[in-house]
């Protein structure tokens, strides 16, 4: 389940070993109290969130507890939420609030009967802040279960500005453009793009990004629902179209054999470690919090990044991922639970963790100025800016089975394209069986 969603890949790594802990031991989960916790009240939330993005969120909890007198308890979830919190609902140790990663899972709650609807303040906060798009993602049928907190912004290609100088090019405005500047990158020295090909969720968003540019919202959301069948012509192109990058060994640093055995960090690694070995990567706002974190690179600087481009005479895709808070009816103190989702919908909780890093809100009233810096402001500006255009990761509305398991589905489709893109046309056969199976299950 990649991330933001797919909040990255390392991630995993680090949740492994705290699957075991119990709820109530607030040492695992970093219980956090403020100077008015005398209510006695306690929420537990479970999450995705490891490292950094952990503790930064715990700053958000400790400004409730602060002004609710309410103790907070996180325990990390692991990627596989949909399985850990039904395990402990089963265990009668149910979390009270889970931070949903896919909407999928998201539906699947709703649809077991596990989730509380959300509060009535939660909604008009909500609607005033968040474009409707964000608000429909979080309804099931005709009612609203999950406030989108967090956000990632999964249409932004980064670059070495350095690199795109010495090449002489500048950040293109069309699919076609970036093909160009690619081309022009490799004859200067340096090959386009590191494509993290070993991860097979950062190839459907390469396909999700031009999909959604090419053949528009429209159809893009019937395909998210399969409503449209894979062998759709407008797949095909889409397919065609990505199979112009992956083909080209100018592009592809390494080509197709590198490609597939460089994971997520491997590719930031490829273009902004100590030994650059391209001068693009494509992936989420993330990008740039590995770049500054893993690499010290200054983003503004030496790590830069632009919109993903149009494609096709179509409009620059926005696509997105999120988390979603989700009030569950077998917490014991989902009362309580709710209260915090009252106050995630508010700005100021987006602002605590907005001026810590590492993060982009959807609620168009967190204020620009309280994100850490330019660039980071420049995502959260685009994201809010694009509206009701936004379109959710596809792969993270499909069944896990089609779209979020290793080694299957729509994942290795798009290896085994990215190693022979030679028949897009058999490609979107082999994807339509993959998703007639997932659906129908």
């Amino acid at each position: 389940m990649r991330r933001t969603a797919r909040t990255i890949t390392m991630r995993a790594t680090a949740a492994v070993s705290v699957l075991g802990v119990a709820f109530g031991v607030t040492a695992c989960g970093g219980g956090t109290t403020g100077p008015a916790s005398s209510s006695g009240e306690s929420v537990t939330v479970a999450g995705v969130w490891t490292g950094s993005e952990q503790k930064n969120f715990k700053k958000v909890l400790d400004t409730f507890s602060e002004k609710t007198g309410v103790k907070t308890v996180f325990v990390p979830s692991g990627d596989n939420v949909s399985t850990f919190v039904g395990s402990k609902i089963e265990g009668g140790n149910a979390p009270d609030v889970v931070m949903v990663p896919q909407v999928g899972v998201l539906q699947q709650f709703a649809k077991e009967g596990w989730l509380k609807p959300l509060s009535s303040t939660t909604a008009k906060t909500a609607t005033d802040g968040l474009a409707p798009v964000w608000k429909n993602y979080g309804t099931v049928g005709d009612t609203y279960y999950g406030l989108y907190f967090k956000a990632a912004h999964k249409s932004t290609i980064w670059y070495t500005p350095e690199a795109f100088t010495q090449a002489g090019v500048s950040t293109p405005g069309t699919y076609e453009d970036l093909l160009k500047a690619g081309r022009a990158l490799a004859d200067s020295g340096l090959p386009a793009f590191a494509v993290a090909g070993e991860d097979g969720w950062t190839l459907t968003d390469w396909f999700e990004n031009i999909y959604l540019s090419q053949a528009g919202p429209e159809k893009y959301d019937q395909l998210a629902k399969h409503e449209l069948k894979w062998t759709d012509p407008s797949v095909v192109a889409a397919l065609t179209t990505l199979g112009q990058l992956f083909k080209d060994d100018q592009l592809v640093a390494g080509g197709a054999k590198t490609a597939l055995q460089t994971d997520f960090p491997g590719s930031v690694e490829k273009v902004f470690g100590p030994e650059p070995r391209a001068g693009m990567v494509y992936e989420g706002d993330f990008v740039g919090g590995v770049a500054k974190d893993e690499f010290g690179r200054e983003l503004g600087e030496d790590t830069d990044f632009f919109p993903f481009p149009a494609v096709g005479g179509g409009k620059a895709p926005v696509v997105s991922g999120g988390d979603a808070a989700v009030v569950l009816k077998d917490g014991k103190n989902s009362a309580a639970g709710m209260k915090l989702v009252e106050f995630l919908a508010t700005p100021e909780a987006a602002e605590i963790w907005a001026g810590a890093g590492g993060y982009l809100s959807p609620n168009k009233n967190v204020s620009l100025d309280a994100y850490e810096n330019d660039t980071t402001r420049a995502t959260a500006k685009s994201l809010v800016a694009a509206g009701d255009s936004v379109r959710f990761d596809m792969s993270d509305q499909a069944p896990a089975a089609f779209g979020g398991t290793k080694g299957a589905g729509e994942w290795k489709l798009l290896q085994d394209f990215l190693r022979d893109p030679s028949d897009p046309k058999g490609t979107a056969a082999k994807l339509e069986s993959a998703a007639s199976k997932a659906y129908e299950s």
